[in-house]
């Protein structure tokens, strides 16, 4: 029989597109918790809570009709400070990630399509501040630079989140630009901008939306450590969930029934890092975000 015979009896065979598992139920519970301490953190002040900042009753009370998580050691409502304090963690957070792919993440695009000396130079100097622990550098700047405040907390993290955003977009670039695709856009002569633009961000994106996820938990954390270490905003500025806990360490030492006063905002905390976790990772199988990629 000739091959001829052979390719003429043969079914065809048809690649049907590989179908992605759904995100789940616990996916869409985790979203809908980071959603509803984002609307806290925005309109914290608009809604039906006690002051924050005001004593309204006896200190270190606990749960009651009136105050549902109790009251802290000035008499000050702690489900109202807690739902205010995510405004502080939040805008760390998110302006911190905003510095680092809005300089990280341009660049790596950038020396990745561009490869050459920019792409030598930018990736000498990212793995050169790679290998300085960062949470060091942060200690160190924010020890001299007082008094502390949002802008500069901001600032500092934001830098020292550069160098990663750069070598993860950078390499979800690379993977993508030897794609077919934009070897063809190349070769029709499509502008370098569009290139970027309409070729590469789509594809980067998925990389880049799981990697923030990831980076904004990190960073909620990170504020809680700075805020253990008394080198966050002052309590009595604005609370976050880590000056909450570390204001609560001497209440609970004296007095174990006060227990309340450091559980409720660290598991505030706790459930907002694990649900920023599961989504990213969820994102991350969902995209096909492979770990070389990463």
């Amino acid at each position: 029989m000739t091959e001829q015979s052979i390719n003429e009896t043969s079914p065809e065979v048809v690649e049907q597109p590989e179908k992605k598992e759904p995100l789940g139920v616990f996916f869409w519970l985790c979203l809908s918790w980071l959603i509803l301490v984002a609307v806290g953190a925005i309109f914290g002040n608009l809604l039906p809570i006690p002051d924050p900042n005001e004593m309204l009753s006896m200190p270190n009370e606990g749960m009651s009709a009136a105050h549902w998580l109790g009251t802290d050691a000035l008499g000050r409502d702690i489900f109202s400070r807690i739902v205010i304090g995510s405004r502080i963690s939040l805008t760390i957070s998110i302006g911190s990630m905003a510095i680092g792919f809005g300089v990280g993440g341009t660049l790596g695009m950038l020396a990745a399509f561009r490869r050459g000396i920019l792409d030598l130079v930018a990736t000498s100097i990212a793995f050169m501040f790679l290998a300085f622990p960062s949470i060091i550098g942060v200690i160190a700047v924010l020890s001299f630079w007082h008094p502390a405040s949002l802008g500069k907390i901001t600032l500092v993290v934001g830098i020292t989140s550069i160098p990663l955003v750069y070598r993860v977009v950078r390499a979800a670039t690379l993977a993508t630009a030897s794609k077919e695709y934009v070897t063809a856009a190349k070769v029709m002569g499509a502008r370098d901008r569009r290139i970027l633009f309409r070729e590469l961000l789509p594809n980067v994106a998925p990389t880049a939306l799981s990697f923030l996820l990831f980076g904004l938990a990190t960073v909620v954390v990170f504020e809680g450590i700075l805020a253990f270490l008394g080198l966050s905003l002052p309590p009595y500025l604005a609370p976050s969930w880590g000056n909450l806990i570390n204001e609560s360490r001497d209440a609970i030492t004296s007095t174990p029934r006060n227990w309340f006063l450091i559980v409720f905002p660290s598991l505030a905390l706790c459930l907002f890092v694990l649900c920023l976790n599961f989504v990213g990772d969820r994102l991350r199988s969902y995209f096909d975000v492979t770990e070389v990629k990463l």
